[in-house]
């Protein structure tokens, strides 16, 4: 199969699917890896790190486009890469089509399948292609977090982790999965006193072994708002499969925060898990609601292309070669699972009756 790889058009996007070895691995399977010039130098790697192994480079989107089957790429398509997508590719990426309606009409009208990665599931439930980007926005919360405490970022002007003679910073996280995991456990590793919400009690457990400057507790309203309103820093990371994510922190728990306060808001991707979210870029990430900085960037691994390239790539190759097969992948359950779009038809249940 021809299988395309374009350069990622998103803002500030340094993110490549396919790296030099795996693409060499799938040209070596007997397949024609197309690369567009440069989509992987963000991310480190040189269009002579491709062609050394056999992967041929198109000098630019039109070209890619025309010459792949199957097209993997990072993120969503955007104005860019729309024009140059065709009914019979197969697309294979990050969708979030639940918080893109005008994206989600515009792949229907072209009429291609569309494969998400975060909907890839795994009969036990997990989701092994959203885990690797999860685990690495989750953690660059609580980086980026951090440094916008910082009063010269118009902070609070707190540590985190404090010191001897002064309190701890105080990290509260919505969600225990994957990406909120990493969130906490940085936290908790830097020095922060730690408030994990989750409702499933096998993760509530596991964050509590974090140590003993981590609480998990059961999302009530009411601590909830008890919580967010000592916290320095807030992380939303809640998923609901291909969903919209829910609103768990509202605009009036957001007004009990003091002045300087953060709130980052990994679920951004699939439309903010706060009330006061909308979505950002890494040329301007930021914004301020009710005194409180708002971090809500939609591409939050984009900015550590190197790491991500890789991790994103060991993870989803193996899916990949199944797709690059030919279209016996159909009878696999998982990748089944992950068609969004599909021949003008809205495919997966969690998109069912969205408003085009």
């Amino acid at each position: 199969m021809r299988i395309g790889v374009p350069k990622e058009t998103k803002t500030l996007e340094g993110r490549v699917a396919l790296v030099p070895a795996a693409a060499g691995d799938l040209v070596k399977r007997g397949h024609e890896v197309w690369l567009e010039q440069d989509a992987g130098i963000k991310s480190g790697f040189k269009d002579a790190d491709y062609t050394r192994l056999g992967v041929k480079i198109a000098p630019d989107a039109a070209a890619l486009y025309e010459k792949g089957e199957l097209i993997v790429k990072v993120k969503e398509p955007i104005a860019g890469d729309l024009q140059h997508l065709r009914k019979d590719h197969l697309l294979f990426c990050y969708l979030h089509l639940a918080a893109e309606p005008v994206l989600t009409k515009q792949l229907l009208d072209i009429g291609l399948t569309g494969i998400a990665f975060e909907t890839v599931e795994l009969p036990n439930g997990d989701l092994p292609l959203l885990a690797p980007m999860s685990i690495i926005a989750g953690k660059i919360g609580v980086q980026v977090g951090t440094h916008l405490l910082h009063q010269p970022m118009s902070g609070k002007g707190k540590l985190l982790g404090g010191l001897p003679s002064t309190e701890r910073g105080k990290v509260v996280v919505f969600g225990a999965g994957q990406a909120g995991g990493a969130s906490a456990a940085l936290a908790a590793a830097g020095g922060s006193n730690v408030t994990v919400f989750e409702m499933r009690q096998d993760r509530m457990d596991q964050m509590m072994r974090l140590g003993n400057n981590v609480t998990a507790l059961f999302p009530y309203v009411d601590v909830v708002a008890r919580e967010v309103a000592s916290a320095d820093l807030v992380i939303g990371a809640v998923l609901v499969t291909g969903a919209r994510a829910p609103h768990v922190l509202t605009r009036e728990m957001l007004k009990g925060m003091e002045d300087g306060s953060v709130v980052v808001d990994i679920s951004i991707d699939q439309g903010g898990c706060f009330e006061t979210s909308r979505p950002t870029t890494w040329k301007e990430p930021t914004y301020v609601e009710e005194g409180v900085t708002h971090f809500c960037v939609t591409n939050m691994p984009g900015a550590v292309p190197q790491t991500s390239s890789q991790a994103i790539c060991a993870a989803i190759l193996p899916w990949v070669n199944k797709l690059a097969a030919g279209d016996e992948w159909r009878n696999n359950p998982a990748l089944v699972r992950g068609i969004n779009v599909e021949a003008g038809k809205l495919i997966h249940p969690a998109l069912q009756g969205m408003k085009l």
